[in-house]
């Protein structure tokens, strides 16, 4: 049997402690760091935060277990304090990490941190609206949410070049999926919705704007070889930043986050552009996202060059995709010449 509901001026600590958590959480969002003025140690700072996201973590263990039932006046003030204490504390540490540390790394541990706080504020607000109910469904699983937050920050890179590198890594898995879905589509059939469609409805007039006529899939293919360059590019810049990614400078820590600056652009073109060359393939689009890629890829290609991670080894890599991609281009732009676009 559920216990009693809570009088609602007890549950007032509750409440300023839930507003508080969102003030928290918003200020890590939109906050900047505290740049410190002497050394900063990294290993004393994760030393530090984790300790921090542990004691968060434990304190969403007890707020849950405490409101299963009815807590006194006198225990709610205590947990809402103790709450707003590790709060304080893990947005605190947070704060610490200043920009120099790199950027990238920055908005990993931001986006960890938030992700916590916005689970507290879930937690919360699921015994505001349920007080005194012996572990409702939506308390336990914000519960298990806050717990999910805080075990992640195991996982989180520790450093600016592993922040860029698990960047560079998703952007490159991104884009070998569009491409193998392009394959894909363009393996199994004559019409790529085929498979979507009643076959009451296939007769060549309903669907002749689904199908990709002998023109279309030249052009497909030359766009894939622009797409194939992209994946390419991510892949050596991945083993370009792991063999050669630097810390030792604030200068290098920079052009490190530059890199993943420019490299995000790269999925977002390539999925734009698979977009636009499935049936009815506009040509005016796959032109103007043929023409973007391009840019992108030149200039994520002439950050690469000029920043540290290219040793003399790396030179010819650069070249040869930056050529490779001027080559696709001039493909691409006579194909949709002779189309009459």
């Amino acid at each position: 049997m559920s216990a009693a509901h809570p009088r609602p001026d007890v549950l007032m600590p509750l409440r300023n402690l839930c507003n508080s958590v969102k003030c928290s959480r918003d200020r890590v969002r939109d906050g900047e760091s505290n740049e410190c003025s002497g050394a900063f140690s990294l290993s004393n700072f994760w030393e530090t935060l984790s300790e921090a996201v542990k004691s968060t973590s434990q304190e969403a263990t007890k707020l849950s277990v405490m409101f299963s039932n009815a807590p006194s006046d006198e225990d709610c003030v205590k947990i809402s304090e103790s709450v707003q204490k590790s709060v304080l504390t893990l947005s605190t540490v947070y704060f610490w990490l200043p920009a120099s540390q790199g950027v990238s790394l920055r908005k990993v541990v931001r986006d960890a941190t938030a992700e916590v706080l916005d689970g507290l504020v879930h937690l919360l607000e699921a015994i505001l609206s349920s007080p005194g109910e012996s572990l409702s469904q939506e308390q336990l699983m914000s519960t298990g949410g806050v717990w999910a937050a805080c075990d992640q920050f195991d996982q989180l890179p520790k450093d600016n070049r592993s922040a860029v590198l698990s960047v560079l890594t998703a952007c490159a898995g991104l884009v070998k999926d569009a491409l193998e879905e392009m394959e894909q589509a363009l393996a199994e059939a004559q019409d790529p919705f085929g498979a979507v469609l009643d076959d009451d409805d296939d007769d060549d007039e309903g669907h002749q704007d689904t199908h990709w006529s002998e023109a279309d899939r030249l052009l497909v293919t030359q766009c894939q070889g622009l797409m194939k360059a992209s994946g390419a590019s991510l892949r050596k810049l991945c083993s370009a930043v792991r063999t050669n990614g630097s810390l030792e400078t604030e200068e290098r820590i920079s052009q490190l986050d530059a890199l993943t600056d420019a490299a995000r652009d790269i999925s977002p073109s390539v999925d734009d552009l698979a977009l636009s060359l499935y049936p009815p393939v506009d040509r005016s689009a796959v032109d103007l996202n043929v023409c973007k890629l391009v840019c992108v890829l030149k200039k994520v290609l002439d950050i690469t060059r000029s920043s540290h991670v290219c040793a003399e080894a790396d030179v010819s890599w650069v070249e040869f995709l930056s050529g490779a991609v001027e080559h696709n281009l001039q493909k691409i732009t006579s194909l949709l010449r002779d189309c009459g676009s």
